[in-house]
């Protein structure tokens, strides 16, 4: 066979749906009893990166697929469950749902001496398979892996329960408890939120401060103004200001919610998307804290010297990167950053891509849409790939010029801009 794709969520449907569209054989392996990804999870009581109180961030037009909207009636940020239906339904209308083989998970990806590539999956009865492919695309997303942090001083005293996000399903499982919620990213300001409409307390502790940026702005979706041509004509700097300048008008200074002031300018990290968290500590919902300074019984003492009772502490601390079915330094580097041509190609393996491994402001579709068509030319020999040094010289003058901007961190490495991403790939 020629193509394998590992993972039938949002990217993997892109990738097959080119594949499909230019008549090339492949299989879908998706460990999952279903196709969806993460947003099939919650309502299926796996365990994942999702929970029940999980929406879109991204508006639906721009994280539909262009030639299948999502339906009309589907509010503007749809639930977990809407988004699950609605790749559910595209992969029936494109006709891959029949290339997706449900409930096999990929043991090991390898290449061998004659170029093709074995891979070895097992499937819901236990039964290993090897088959080799001319091609494979890893489409298996990048929120595998909990990252839980060094456990603090007196962890081992702690009576309560500590967990990571990972394994968080709904605020009603901690109904009259009093929770500590670590982070400030996506998952804990949600998390946070939800909890506290059943939690007895809800604390957010908080490291370092983060950008906090509501859905939209002036009426329109983040990701509406990132695929806007005004936005993409502006200098990073005018970008900044311009942000800055709305966030004061929307919000305010963090400081007067409590939060710490980030301490990089925004757009050199990840924003925080919340139309709520500030809401809820507004009204005493949640309250924040700073970083656990150590742990003593049933308390959880900050770096401030405050302490609160809690029964619980829920780490939002991240994922990392993880593909266990690869070679090691695949393709993450040797220091810590994503190596691919154009974000997709392993330089140094041909026939290895990867598709949805970029994290850009705003929705993602329309960029591993444009992979996967990128992929099915490769694919087809519509295009040609250029030598692996040429290849190498992109790939570090990219991470050289986002390390600017971003610093060198594994999640920085995978940053993209929209519009000139776009453009790159109509180009290649």
């Amino acid at each position: 066979m020629s193509v394998c794709v590992i993972g039938a969520g949002l990217s993997g449907l892109a990738v097959a749906r080119a594949l499909e569209a230019r008549g090339v054989e492949f299989v879908c392996l998706e460990k999952s009893a279903g196709v969806g990804g993460i947003w099939r999870a919650p309502g299926a009581g796996e365990r994942g990166p999702g929970y029940l109180s999980l929406h879109l961030n991204t508006a639906k037009q721009l994280t539909g697929y262009a030639d299948h909207p999502m339906p009309a009636s589907y509010p503007l940020y749809p639930r977990h469950d809407e988004v699950a239906a609605y790749l559910h339904s595209f992969a029936e209308w494109s006709g891959v749902l029949d290339h997706v083989e449900l409930g096999t998970t990929v043991e090991s990806v390898r290449r061998e001496p004659d170029g093709t590539w074995t891979v070895v999956g097992v499937d819901a009865h236990g039964t290993r398979a090897s088959r080799s492919f001319a091609h494979v695309v890893v489409a298996s997303g990048h929120n595998t892996e909990p990252s839980v942090p060094e456990p603090p001083r007196g962890a081992d005293t702690f009576t309560g329960t500590i967990l990571h996000a990972f394994d968080y399903r709904d605020g009603s499982d901690f109904a009259g408890q009093d929770v500590v919620v670590v982070g400030l990213g996506a998952s804990a300001v949600d998390i946070a939120s939800d909890l506290s409409r059943h939690a007895g307390r809800t604390l957010l502790s908080v490291r370092r401060g983060l950008h906090i940026v509501p859905k939209q702005l002036f009426g329109m979706s983040l990701d509406e103004i990132a695929d806007a041509p005004w936005w993409s004509s502006m200098s990073l700097q005018e970008q900044r200001r311009f942000v800055e300048q709305a966030l004061l008008v929307a919000r305010g200074k963090l400081a007067d919610y409590g939060l710490p002031e980030p301490d990089h300018p925004i757009f050199a990290s990840p924003v925080t998307i919340s139309d709520e968290i500030l809401s809820r500590i507004r009204h005493g919902a949640v309250t924040p804290k700073p970083a656990i300074d150590f742990l003593d019984g049933e308390r959880v003492v900050f770096t401030d010297g405050s302490s609160a009772r809690a029964d619980a502490i829920v780490h939002c601390t991240g994922y990392r990167m993880a593909f266990p079915f690869l070679a090691a330094g695949c393709p993450v580097g040797p220091k810590g950053s994503v190596e691919l041509y154009k974000r997709v190609v392993a330089a140094d393996l041909p026939g290895l891509y990867f598709a949805g491994l970029v994290r850009p402001l705003g929705s993602i579709t329309r960029l591993v849409e444009a992979q996967g068509r990128w992929i099915a030319r490769i694919v087809t020999g519509e295009s040609v790939l250029p030598e692996p040094d040429v290849m190498r010289k992109e790939i570090a003058a990219y991470l050289s010029g986002i390390a600017g901007q971003y610093g060198q961190a594994e999640g920085a490495s995978i940053q993209v801009a929209v519009a000139p991403y776009l453009e790159e790939l109509r180009e290649v």
